[in-house]
């Protein structure tokens, strides 16, 4: 893919038609599984606490006359500070002479675009704990990601994906947490489909068949089916398969402000050379993430041995 586009191809073929109306297919994809899974709410730049309470003991019985007995509580913090997320592209200058209604749809375009894109950096980086432009740990995430050391696991079967999510729903119901929802990578959703009956051969999922992504699993278990989820350094190693758990009270995530678009006409903004001596500008999208996991102990991946 070039990171620098050129207006005219040739010397007869022009991108950036000026006499056309200009129609763009587009052809990034992408959404974000989390926050299909999860609630959002606002973030101030300087990012928020969130406090959370535990009351480990049971009430007691006193009589009358006795003493009242101590009870165990724990508070605990989660800071969520936001990150930011930036997607820029050179193109040479000729885009900047076009009318303000022919530079529109490709504005619009290229912010859309980074909205999907910051859908899927957004679970990657808080999926895996990696800055999705290098696929490398990003220390400015660190373990606040469901593939820390203190997220449990159970391996993968692919020969019986719905006891592994058994599994995992009952070492969180164990803990004392709660289970809302459930984060497919592609081959998940797959080894779901594929499974038969026994004696009938009938497919026991057949809603999960020939890629199908409902929405739920298991009677109401709110799903979905993302290859964020199996986002790794390559994918033929990737670990994860599912992440069960309580997305909806036991995650934290929002944007700081919108989507911001620029066009930048002047300086080096990318190390790529002096935009006006090369006749180029940057179009850029930055947008600013946070979240945070709650409870740890109400999530559960899935991943391959």
């Amino acid at each position: 893919m070039p990171t620098i586009t050129t207006t005219t191809y040739g010397d007869d073929k022009q991108l950036f038609n000026p006499e056309l109306t200009a129609e763009l297919f587009d052809k990034v994809k992408g959404h974000s599984t989390l926050a299909k899974l999860s609630a959002s709410e606002p973030l101030p730049f300087s990012g928020i606490d969130i406090f959370t309470f535990s009351m480990d003991g049971e009430a007691a019985i006193v009589g009358e006359g006795g003493q009242k007995p101590a009870g165990e509580a724990e508070f605990g913090k989660v800071s969520i500070k936001p990150l930011k997320v930036v997607y820029q592209h050179r193109l040479t200058d000729e885009f900047i002479h076009l009318a303000a209604e022919k530079q529109l749809p490709y504005m619009n375009a290229f912010t859309d675009g980074f909205s999907k894109k910051i859908a899927r950096a957004f679970d990657i980086m808080a999926m895996h704990g990696l800055n999705p432009a290098t696929k490398t740990a990003s220390p400015a995430i660190g373990d606040n990601c469901f593939d820390a050391p203190g997220i449990a696991a159970v391996t993968y079967s692919s020969a019986a994906p719905d006891e592994n999510v058994d599994s995992a729903v009952q070492a969180i119901q164990t803990a004392g947490g709660d289970v809302s929802g459930i984060a497919m990578a592609p081959a998940f959703g797959a080894a779901l489909g594929a499974m038969k009956a026994s004696g009938t051969g009938l497919p026991v999922y057949p809603e999960y068949r020939f890629g199908g992504n409902p929405g739920t699993f298991g009677g109401g278990l709110a799903a979905d089916i993302n290859n964020t989820v199996a986002f790794d350094t390559s994918p033929a190693t990737a670990k994860d398969l599912a992440i069960v758990g309580d997305f909806a009270g036991a995650f934290r995530w929002g944007y700081a402000e919108q989507i911001t678009f620029e066009v930048i006409r002047f300086g080096d903004p990318d190390g790529q050379g002096d935009l006006k001596r090369n006749n180029q500008i940057v179009l850029r999208s930055e947008a600013y993430v946070g979240w945070g996991i709650l409870l740890p102990d109400s999530f559960v991946r899935i991943k391959a041995s």
